[in-house]
């Protein structure tokens, strides 16, 4: 008897222990349950060991010697005017100096082929007299500077040397900002340094600099990074490492890579033809304020405002004008003005696009042949 008692009492007790005890389902739980559908973000930092240990190889240090001659060759002394007496005293009695002397500089570089072909920035080895690389397994060899681009910043060199390693290149369209990348390059001419970042935003125009739609990253970059790749976590080049916007001069600041992409179209044309031909419009443009939008009648601030278009240039005769916005370019959206320039650079002197554009309040197409964009003045030193 006592035993079915107890055995009563611990099936109720069990029964008891069973129930729903925890409390009700409060507002946040339920926000947990609509969140649990979403990605969740890693928590965790990214290794990039192995992808160091991989691509390190294909990074060269780059050094150039260069003879700038002195257009006086007597030595200034600072803090002494021109039309001080002394000046002319000096002048007369003291030796002069050296007409021609050596400037030496640094920069990065990556193999491109195992032939022995490398790119880097065009600034890194323009006007340069001598250029050596040197490659991880400590050889230095004196490189040919095949073709010079300025308006890109993009240079092709050459080593003698076979079954080198050599990188692999990416598509900086699928990129996205906020991932992660990464910098490997020779700063102040410590080779194979390493620095890590994230992409800050795509598509960045730079005064001067038009025809480039540069990636802004916030990996550190320093003097010597110049021309180094640009990784993605997959082991991708996705940029060439270009220039730094800095206040103080260090490199606490903006980085700015050259898209792959680009520099492979303009390494290309200078190995194949030793320069590069980019084509032309003939407009000038400016962005599109949305006090301007509401003017022209537009709902959104997109596309690029005419200003001016120039005399006998294709724009002039495919018939656009001054107060046109150009919305699309040959099936391209143009959100912005600095969109347009790079695609109009990047396509092919007489092809034959269509323009679509906002004109007096309503939508309108035309059609224009591309031109090509005239040589810049080479600047001399």
């Amino acid at each position: 008897m006592r035993s079915t008692v107890c055995a009563v009492l611990l099936a109720l007790l069990g029964a008891c222990g069973q129930q729903d005890t925890s409390p009700p389902p409060s507002v946040s739980d339920a926000r947990s349950d609509t969140r649990a559908a979403a990605p969740r973000l890693s928590l965790t930092l990214p290794d990039f060991t192995a992808l160091v240990e991989r691509e390190g190889p294909a990074v060269v240090n780059i050094s150039t010697v260069q003879t700038v001659k002195r257009e006086d060759a007597f030595p200034r002394i600072p803090g002494l005017p021109d039309d001080d007496p002394f000046y002319d005293f000096f002048r007369r009695f003291m030796p002069p100096g050296p007409r021609e002397y050596q400037t030496r500089s640094l920069g990065s570089g990556f193999l491109i082929s195992p032939d022995g072909y490398l790119l880097t920035n065009a600034h890194v080895v323009r006007d340069a007299n001598e250029v050596t690389v040197r490659l991880t397994d400590r050889r230095e060899l004196k490189a040919i500077v095949i073709g010079v681009d300025l308006r890109s910043d993009v240079a092709v060199l050459k080593i003698d040397a076979s079954i080198l390693p050599a990188v692999r290149i990416g598509d900086p369209g699928q990129a996205r900002v906020g991932e992660w990348v990464l910098a490997i390059g020779s700063p102040f001419g410590f080779e194979n340094s390493v620095t890590a970042g994230i992409i800050s935003a795509k598509g960045r125009t730079l005064p001067d600099e038009t025809y480039v739609p540069f990636l802004q990253t916030d990996v550190p970059i320093y003097p010597g990074n110049s021309g180094g790749p640009l990784f993605n976590l997959n082991g991708e080049v996705i940029g060439i490492n270009a220039q730094i916007y800095s206040r103080t001069g260090g490199y606490m600041g903006l980085s700015f890579a050259i898209p792959i992409d680009v520099a492979m179209n303009v390494a290309e044309q200078l190995r194949s033809t030793g320069k590069v031909v980019r084509g032309r419009l003939g407009v000038q443009i400016q962005e599109l304020t949305p006090e301007l939008a509401r003017s022209f009648s537009l709902d959104k601030a997109v596309g690029a405002l005419v200003a001016s278009v120039e005399r006998g240039s294709p724009a002039a005769s495919a018939g656009l004008r001054a107060g046109d916005v150009i919305l699309r370019f040959n099936g391209r959206i143009i959100d912005n003005a600095n969109d347009l320039p790079p695609l109009v650079a990047f396509t092919r002197p007489g092809t034959r696009v269509e323009l679509e554009l906002w004109r007096d309040g309503s939508a309108t197409r035309l059609s224009a042949t591309i031109g090509e964009l005239s040589d810049p003045p080479r600047r001399r030193r």
